[in-house]
């Protein structure tokens, strides 16, 4: 599995013009799925995400996890992210998982954030076409995968 996060002061994802889910100060998380993903690479991601220190302390420190600062999440599935780009332009999606796949894989994972983070995941629509607004604060991009722990 391979996530972006993203420190936000706010997101708001639309499917077919209609807000669909909004945050406040947290997380957007990015989350791409291959074909032999599992459990553990769920937890190992969970784990990072929850206890992550990229929120700033009173001394303007990166220090503080979502948790500590009572944050929102938002994680959307995004296929793109597995994409291969070694060879031509034209990005190559082979090592996402098929839906068949990646939908309960990624519900298995929202369902590990909620429960991890203790607290209400907002999600995407799975497989719509959506559009997400997002204030990134920092900025704070962070790319994990969890097939590249070091």
């Amino acid at each position: 599995m391979r996530i972006v996060i993203q420190k936000v002061t706010k997101s708001e994802l639309s499917v077919e013009g209609r807000l669909f889910s909004s945050i406040g100060q947290g997380l957007l998380v990015l989350v791409g799925i291959e074909c032999d993903d599992n459990d553990e690479d769920i937890e190992y991601l969970v784990k990072k995400i929850c206890n992550m220190r990229i929120f700033e302390d009173k001394d303007d420190v990166m220090n503080l996890s979502v948790k500590d600062v009572d944050g929102e999440i938002m994680a959307v599935s995004q296929f793109t992210l597995m994409a291969r780009t070694k060879k031509g332009n034209r990005p190559s999606y082979i090592d996402a998982a098929n839906p068949s796949y990646s939908r309960p894989m990624y519900e298995k994972f929202v369902a590990a954030l909620q429960e991890g983070c203790a607290k209400p995941i907002k999600t995407g629509e799975f497989g719509a076409n959506m559009q997400i607004s997002l204030v990134n604060d920092g900025p704070t991009t962070i790319i994990v995968d969890s097939k590249n722990k070091h």
